[in-house]
């Protein structure tokens, strides 16, 4: 079932009220840089899954302490913070990051919660003076994003995204000698997340809240409503208030690789997205089947879901030239297909030229902790501008999708027949779904608008108060529950 924005709903006007978050938190940073011999005391927001990731890294990094941990789900909190408790490390335990905020014994914060809160939590930590680690995507949507990284510039903070194969030595290796002609002209960047996603499940009303969750906090910035979902937790990513879909959990990490190759800043000129939800009907809106375009002047953009396997009944996936999960760049005289992990550079003819192998991204929280301590924003692999843009793509193409109409593969094909990779990429997207028992030629597929961008304002172009681009910009900002509200100024 495919879940769209319809245009009575972009008539209802943005209700932002409450009080601005700007300036609500008093500076309580060291005044100077933290010294050679000074212990960064960082605090981690969102323990569960890649919050506790999280706390194993940072924990390994020289001259760093974990002074604090916060999340909105008690039991959790109690686990993660008992865990370092045994090995010695006592930590602040909070449920409410504003309390967090207010703390005077914490230098950084590292955001992993929910997309939904990531833009908030940001602003408010670099208003704190607090420096940043914030996951991916570091935004919910386009316009949040952008207050990110104003919040970064006006407060003198060090914001660092969690898009960590920018640390990378291979790919930094492989970024120069593609952007710098090394296989000739880039022709494509292809994108791809092919991770199974079984249902989340249906329900037939509101569901308990889970004892020792604070329901509220959860919700933040979002809307909040009766939990209409099996499970809290994690599934929150396949619904649009809190989640973007896999195009924004896995896939900001190979857009940012893509853009990254390509050598381009900023957004693209233009963007298309294709997609459903196919093979069950659960509680989810994001699409678990996507085909998303950019078209930047250098070369396109094209980006792949599927969280359905090979084929009915198998427990493994689709790959594209080997790539399951991450990118395909092809060139003039080859290609590269590989990702975080590793990878090679095959000629035209598919034959292995050169093998790249993975140095990870383990460098990355060192890089990070690394320029807390220059105070030179320079330094960061992959500062917050970078992963703005990044988090955009991912944020434009479900904009496409929300847009969309449902129409037949024929109709698709006859609109995709004027672009050749389009055409190419939907052709497989069909049999994808044909291997998986849904028949395309019945089955309904929502194809979004093209839309052109205007991308130095960050907007989409627009001829009427009532045309596409029109219904799109309205999409580029989120409403917000106050006072949980980012602010027109940070």
């Amino acid at each position: 079932m495919t879940h769209k924005v319809s245009r009575r709903d972009f008539l209802v006007q943005s209700v932002v009220g409450g009080l601005s978050a700007c300036g609500a938190f008093a500076r309580t940073a060291r005044a100077g840089p933290v010294g050679a011999n000074d212990a960064v005391r960082v605090a981690i927001v969102g323990v569960r899954s890649k919050g506790a990731h999280h706390i194993q890294m940072f924990k390994q990094v020289p001259g760093v302490r974990i002074a604090a941990l916060c999340d909105i789900d008690e039991g959790i909190l109690a686990k993660a913070a008992d865990g370092l408790a045994a090995e010695g490390v006592q930590v602040a335990r909070e449920v409410d990051v504003r309390r967090l905020l207010e703390r005077q014994d914490v230098d950084a914060v590292v955001i992993a919660t929910p997309n939904h809160w990531h833009a908030l939590m940001a602003v408010w930590a670099c208003q704190a003076g607090k420096d940043v680690y914030v996951e991916k995507p570091v935004s919910h949507s386009v316009w949040e994003g952008r207050k990110v990284v104003e919040a970064a510039a006006k407060y003198g903070r060090i914001v660092q995204a969690g898009t960590q194969s920018r640390s990378d030595e291979a790919l930094i290796e492989l970024a120069a000698l593609l952007r710098g002609g090394g296989l000739g002209k880039i022709l494509c960047a292809r994108g791809f997340c092919y991770k199974r996603r079984d249902t989340i499940g249906r329900v037939n009303g509101p569901q308990p809240i889970p004892p020792g969750v604070h329901y509220d906090l959860f919700c933040g910035p979002a809307p909040l409503e009766p939990l209409r979902r099996k499970e809290l937790h994690y599934d929150w990513h396949w619904v649009w208030p809190t989640g973007n879909g896999d195009i924004g959990n896995q896939g900001i990490h190979e857009m940012d690789m893509c853009r990254w190759m390509l050598g381009e800043e900023g957004l693209p000129r233009r963007v298309l997205s294709i997609g459903g939800r196919y093979g069950y009907v659960d509680d989810a809106t994001t699409p678990n089947t996507q085909i998303a375009v950019y078209d930047y002047p250098s070369a396109p953009i094209i980006f792949e879901v599927r969280g359905l396997p090979q084929q009915a009944g198998a427990n493994y996936m689709d790959q594209y030239r080997g790539v399951r999960v991450g990118i395909v760049i092809e060139c003039e005289q080859g290609y590269f297909a590989g990702g975080s992990g590793g990878g090679a550079i095959y000629d035209q003819a598919g034959k292995r030229v050169r093998g790249l192998p993975s140095t990870g991204g383990g460098a990355h929280v060192e890089n990070f902790i690394a320029a807390v301590r220059s105070r030179k924003p320079e330094e960061l692999k992959a500062p917050v501008l970078g992963a703005h843009y990044s988090s955009a793509l991912c944020h434009l193409g479900n904009i496409s999708y929300r847009l969309g109409t449902e129409m037949s593969a024929a109709e698709v094909r006859a609109r995709a027949a004027s672009r050749a990779d389009v055409a190419e990429a939907f052709e497989r997207f069909v049999s994808h779904l044909a291997a998986n028992g849904v028949d395309a030629a019945t089955a309904a597929v929502t194809s979004g608008p093209v839309l052109d961008l205007v991308p130095a304002d960050e907007r989409f172009a627009t001829q009427s108060a009532f045309d596409m681009g029109a219904w799109a910009n309205r999409l580029l900002r989120d409403e917000y529950r106050p006072p949980f509200v980012v602010p027109e100024k940070v």
